[in-house]
């Protein structure tokens, strides 16, 4: 099973900002990533009109629009739950998920002094690791939010031992 990590924190405090800094240093060190961003909202990226909504407001469970080098699906998933959205991900070595604060997966909390000072997530048993700005102590590994590369270390030698 692919492991997956949740980045998490309060809203506007980085957390796409690490991800973006992340992603491009586990990559750069051969391993490949996957993304799911959580979301509270109903969204529909597919544009009314277009053949591939056409399908789906016709009543297909699952649309895949296909070209060369790009594929995207739209299916019907009424949970959005970690547990369901993992098999899409069975040949990836990484899931790093934005959100999903609610999941038993194991996080890393964003805390930025611009935001809160304060963790939300201190007293979680699946909290992993804070990427912050302020000064914390805690039982778990805390890193400045520009230690990107030390982060990816972490990362690569608590969850990605096997996957290279």
């Amino acid at each position: 099973m692919t492991p997956i990590i949740c980045i998490v924190g309060r809203s506007q405090t980085g957390k796409t900002t690490l991800l973006e800094k992340l992603i491009p240093v586990l990559k750069g060190r051969g391993y490949r990533i996957g993304t799911i961003k959580h979301s509270h909202h109903v969204f529909d990226f597919d544009q009314a009109g277009k053949d591939s909504w056409r399908h789906k407001d016709a009543g297909a469970e699952t649309v895949i629009i296909a070209s060369p080098g790009k594929i995207a699906m739209v299916k019907n998933d009424h949970e959005g739950t970690l547990d369901s959205l993992q098999t899409y991900f069975n040949d990836l070595d990484l899931v790093i998920t934005e959100g999903y604060k609610g999941a038993r997966e194991p996080k890393i909390e964003v805390v930025r002094a611009a935001r809160h000072t304060e963790p939300l997530l201190a007293d979680d048993p699946n909290l992993i690791a804070f990427a912050t700005d302020v000064e914390l102590v805690m039982t778990v590994p805390v890193f400045g939010l520009e230690d990107v590369d030390q982060l990816a270390d972490f990362i690569e030698e608590n969850y990605l031992t096997n996957a290279k």
